[in-house]
């Protein structure tokens, strides 16, 4: 059933090393944050070629095979995780009543049906309890749901899971209402923009060090918060980040990094010419302990990166 692999590769989405790192409150002071606008990107020129590339990769294939069209029913995402509380998913969209039916039947099959209240809404406890997931045909296993997790429908326009009920009690409380990325001012750095398809950020410091030598290994262990946006900016896709280092020093040392590598590419005659000139155009600029990356790309050039 292809809406169930649709809901945990949500969860999966939601569920970075980070997961268990301590934090304590949502999104702004949290471990991380996703947000994700599907309806802008399909509404907007600039963001349609990298929708209509995500609806022929994955939102065509689970309307084939499970008959949900998530191209008319999911609008947006958001997801954080909080202070040992795992992963909060919620899923804005007009879903259908057939969709919600599919996926009581998911719950029916892994999780309990008896139905639980809170501030007047129902909710069900999901999952056996040892964070593994399985329909018989896919298997995942989520350390961050390592006990269960909990799933609302009864909020108009919304898929609410949670890691904890208190969390989902919360939710519920407030008929699914967490601040977006955007509104909040907290410890987590966040990037914003008027048209943002894709808003990101982690607390890198609270990471647990896995003992790796790699270049993103040491880049992590010399930074305290990352940030990452993905905007429309007239015809085209913006593409931000932000990294808040341990000292002004390291900031330049990544910044030296980051140019260096770019000026090593130059020498790539594999390298078609657009792709090296957004290269060349890209800003990499060290201020204090912060170090940001910006540059603007074609979006038709975006997807065929991807597709490669």
């Amino acid at each position: 059933m292809r809406i169930f692999k649709f809901l945990w590769l949500v969860l999966m989405l939601a569920a970075p090393v980070a997961a268990d790192a301590d934090a304590s409150d949502i999104p702004g002071s949290a471990d991380w944050y996703l947000y994700l606008d599907l309806e802008q990107m399909k509404s907007e020129k600039a963001g349609k070629a990298l929708y209509d590339w995500l609806d022929a990769e994955v939102l065509t294939e689970v309307e084939e095979e499970a008959g949900v069209s998530l191209d008319q029913e999911v609008d947006s995402l958001t997801a954080f995780a909080t202070a040992g509380e795992g992963p909060v998913v919620v899923i804005d969209g007009p879903i259908s009543s057939d969709t919600k039916d599919k996926i009581m039947a998911v719950i029916a099959a892994e999780g309990d049906i008896s139905p639980l209240k809170a501030s007047g809404r129902t909710y069900y406890k999901i999952g056996d309890g040892d964070g593994v997931y399985s329909n018989g045909d896919v298997e995942i296993d989520l350390d961050s749901l390592d006990d269960g997790g909990w799933i609302s429908l009864d909020v108009k326009n919304k898929i609410l899971i949670t890691g904890t009920e208190d969390r989902m009690k919360a939710l519920l409380a407030d008929k699914g209402r967490v601040p977006g990325p955007g509104r909040n001012k907290g410890a987590l750095l966040v990037l914003t923009a008027e048209k943002a398809l894709l808003q990101a950020g982690m607390n890198t410091g609270a990471m647990k060090d896995d003992g790796d030598d790699d270049l993103d290994s040491k880049i992590l262990r010399n930074t305290e918060q990352v940030a990452f946006l993905l905007a429309i900016v007239k015809d085209k896709l913006a593409i931000e980040a932000e990294l808040i280092t341990t000292d002004a020093a390291m900031a330049e040392s990544l910044a030296s990094v980051a140019r260096g590598l770019i000026s090593l590419v130059a020498f790539d005659d594999s390298m078609d010419a657009e792709t090296m000139a957004v290269l060349q155009s890209t800003k990499i600029e060290a201020k204090g302990n912060s170090l940001s990356l910006s540059l603007a790309v074609d979006p038709d050039l975006v997807v065929r990166t991807i597709q490669n």
